[in-house]
């Protein structure tokens, strides 16, 4: 099963850029292989994450949602002394999620995938 995963900063503070935003990246993709999840398309923009990930069709969107939030905030925090301290400060309870199917596969990628173009 796909699904389109959009969550931000609290305030959608401008908080993911550069190495930051490398090093989530990374830590996304090492949680998708962990479960056996896999990312097919990613794009760490300055205020928000989106994802398309295909899961297991016993795998819960939230708790999909909850294995990249709770794991990226703390490791981020511990990294980036300057971001904010608490986990729900990063990445607040709110978060997009849409399983892939009324909207195609390709028409999520290609949106992700061409985040840089609408902020620019």
């Amino acid at each position: 099963m796909g699904l389109h995963l959009v969550w931000c900063p609290k305030y959608r503070r401008r908080i993911l850029g550069g190495r930051v935003a490398a090093r989530c990246g990374e830590l996304l993709e090492q949680i998708a292989g962990e479960h056996g999840w896999q990312i097919v398309a990613k794009e760490v923009v300055a205020d928000h994450v989106h994802l398309l990930v295909r899961v297991g069709p016993m795998d819960a969107p939230a708790a999909v949602v909850r294995a990249f939030k709770g794991r990226t905030a703390p490791v981020l925090r511990q990294e980036f002394a300057y971001l904010p301290n608490r986990a729900e400060v990063l990445w607040p309870p709110p978060y997009f999620a849409a399983s892939v199917g009324y909207v195609s596969e390709s028409t999520v990628r290609r949106d992700i995938e061409h985040q840089w173009d609408a902020v620019a």
